[in-house]
């Protein structure tokens, strides 16, 4: 009897002394785990993210030691080779719209449906978060900003040569690629051939591709093939706007390009969001000149970014927490303020921000003519392969513009060339 009850009293004594440690054996207590800071590490380039946003995150999230890493150079190139050695990788990196590439390697990301990515499917565009999806189903990429694209035109030259200069009427009267060639014939004869109508072949054919459902391939991975109707209309679209004389031979991100834009040489482009911010520091002398309207042809999309995790971090949960409020729609708006970048959930569209007027447009507020656009991107398609393919069409176009090659011989060579890519 006496034994019972110590061994009683001992029982009560132990619960007690538990009770009042606080022990980690009780649900919900917190324990010298769950207190300890968990260690993040983020990879963006320059102006993927808002800095000050990132400082931000810091103190939003007191149980993550963040440790953001701009990377200078090809990033593109080191994340491959991080990949390839399975060593230093970060936790989260920032991919840019070249995603489909890292398709074959979705089991080195954690799918971000497994995380709850689900939940928030419906804040975003569709067709953008379809991007970071692969064909198997597995979400590898969170959306961040978008491309859409618009027809920039000058409208003082537009007034010169007759054709109509305010937004909406240039999209009623130039609402396909053919029309908008017309408008460039009228302003090589009215301003007596100084005045080229856009920039390059390349562009052409990349923003007349851009408008298209179908590109290179199928989402089983199959080749659609070079005489589908996407690729034959983009290469002659920009083949006959060579052969009419429309294109100032200047490309992009180079000083001939910059100097066109602001010496007046060329009238017009078609061209994503994020140009806005290029053409004023290449064009500053043009200020008050520019407008923007909706795109012959329809509405296109030309980059934009996505946040993965990758396997190799063992903290996915914390990390899609602090995606998910990187990338909010509230937080996609203050980025649109501080870096211009243009977000991918449509529900800030409607903010006033997007509709302030730009005086480098002249006092045009261009972010509702880009908002349009962006609704109304068609769901496409890429593909892993996508860029050798479509890197070996656009050189060839090169050789048209710039060395008059034949296009008739040009073509079939193009395809022969495509083929024996993809047999490699």
């Amino acid at each position: 009897m006496i034994r019972r009850k110590r061994t009683y009293w001992t029982a009560i004594i132990m619960v007690c002394v538990l009770l009042i440690s606080g022990c980690s054996f009780w649900p919900g207590q917190d324990d010298s785990v769950s207190s300890k800071k968990v260690t993040l590490t983020l990879w963006y380039w320059n102006r993927s993210i808002d800095d000050k946003l990132i400082a931000k995150a810091k103190e939003k999230f007191p149980n993550i030691e963040l440790t953001a890493q701009k990377i200078g150079g090809d990033f593109k190139a080191k994340l491959k080779t991080t990949l390839a050695a399975r060593s230093g990788e970060p936790d989260i990196v920032a991919l840019n719209d070249w995603i489909m590439e890292l398709f074959p390697s979705e089991d080195r990301f954690y799918n971000l449906y497994d995380l709850g990515a689900g939940e928030i499917e419906d804040q975003y565009l569709p067709w953008k978060w379809k991007q970071g999806v692969t064909p198997s189903g597995q979400m590898i990429g969170f959306p961040m900003d978008t491309g859409p694209t618009a027809l920039f035109y000058r409208a003082d030259l537009f007034k010169q040569a007759g054709l109509p200069s305010e937004p909406e009427e240039v999209a009623r009267q130039i609402n396909n690629w053919d029309a908008y060639a017309a408008a460039g014939e009228q302003i090589k004869d009215k301003l007596g051939g100084k005045v080229f109508l856009t920039d390059n072949i390349g562009s052409v054919y990349n923003q007349v591709l851009s408008q298209a459902a179908e590109r290179y391939f199928r989402p089983d991975g199959s080749f659609i093939g070079m005489d589908s109707p996407a690729v034959r209309k983009s290469w002659d679209t920009a083949v006959a706007f060579k052969e009419k004389g429309l294109l100032a031979n200047a490309d992009g991100w180079t000083p001939g390009w910059n100097a066109a834009m602001n010496n007046g040489e060329i009238a017009s482009f078609v061209g994503a969001v994020w140009m806005k911010q290029v053409l004023q520091e290449a064009a500053p002398d043009t200020s008050g000149q520019w407008r923007v309207t909706r795109a012959p042809g329809g509405d296109g999309n030309n980059g934009g970014s996505f946040l993965s995790i990758l396997k190799s971090s063992k903290h996915p949960k914390e990390a899609f927490e602090l995606i998910r409020w990187l990338q909010s729609p509230e937080n996609q708006l203050e980025q649109y303020k501080t870096i211009n970048l243009f977000p991918s959930a449509p529900g800030v569209f409607d903010a006033p921000v997007m509709k302030e007027k730009e005086p480098f447009f002249g006092g045009q507020a261009t972010g509702p003519v880009f908002a349009e656009s962006a609704q109304h991107v068609p769901d496409a398609f890429f593909g892993e392969r996508y860029p050798s393919v479509h890197n070996i069409i656009t050189r060839r176009l090169n050789d048209i513009a710039k060395q008059n090659a034949d296009p008739q011989q040009v073509w079939p060579d193009t395809v022969h060339r495509v083929e024996r890519e993809l047999q490699r």
